[in-house]
C-alpha cells in the first residue's frame, strides 16, 4: 500500500497537487495513518491550539477545548458544546421574499417563497458562510449530524479517544 507524506496530503487539501496525482491518491486505498495526517495538516491551518478531533465541513471543526468538546470554526470562534446545532449560534441569513432570492437567482427561476426559504449560516466572527438550508418556511433548523467521536476514534481508527467531560 502507497503511503502519502503530510506534505502530500496538505496539497491535496490545498487543491495544489496535479490532478492525475490528484486522482491517483482518491482512487487508492487510504493509508492507515490517512485521517491523522488531514487533521495534523488541518491543525497547522488554524491559529488557535485546541486539538482538532474532527473536521465537520471545509472551516469548521469538532475540537478539545480545555475539558470541552465544541464545534468550532477556524477563525476559532466557537459555537459551543458540539453535541448541539452549531447553527443556532450562527449568524443567519433566510432568504424568503422574491427580493432576496433574487440576489442568489439573479439570472435564473426563484423558487417560490411561499413554498421554500434558503438559509445561510454564517460565522459571527469571520463572516465563513458553513453551509446552506433549503426549507420549508417554518421547519426547524436541521441538526445534521451528531458523531460518536468516542466510537470513530475506538472502532474506525483503533485509537481510544480521551473522555471529555460529560457535563453540561
Amino acid at each position: 500500500m502507497t503511503s502519502y507524506s503530510k506534505e502530500v496530503i496538505a496539497d491535496l487539501v490545498a487543491g495544489t497537487l496535479p490532478w492525475p496525482q490528484t486522482r491517483r491518491i482518491m482512487s487508492a486505498y487510504k493509508d492507515d495513518d490517512r485521517f491523522f495526517k488531514y487533521v495534523a495538516v488541518l491543525q497547522d491551518r488554524v491559529g488557535w491550539s485546541d486539538p482538532i478531533l474532527l473536521p465537520v465541513g471545509d472551516h469548521l471543526f469538532i475540537c478539545q477545548s480545555g475539558d470541552e468538546r465544541v464545534t468550532k470554526c477556524e477563525c476559532g470562534h466557537s459555537f459551543g458544546d458540539y453535541r448541539k446545532n452549531w447553527k443556532l449560534k450562527a449568524a443567519i441569513i433566510v432568504r424568503d421574499s422574491e427580493e432576496t432570492l433574487r440576489e442568489i437567482y439573479p439570472n435564473s427561476d426563484l423558487p417560490d417563497p411561499e413554498w421554500m426559504e434558503i438559509r445561510e449560516f454564517i460565522c459571527p466572527q469571520c463572516g465563513t458562510l458553513h453551509e446552506v438550508e433549503a426549507a420549508a418556511p417554518g421547519y426547524p433548523i436541521v441538526h445534521d449530524f451528531e458523531p460518536d467521536l468516542e466510537g470513530f476514534y475506538r472502532d474506525w481508527l483503533g485509537k481510544p479517544l480521551e473522555p471529555a467531560n460529560k457535563g453540561g
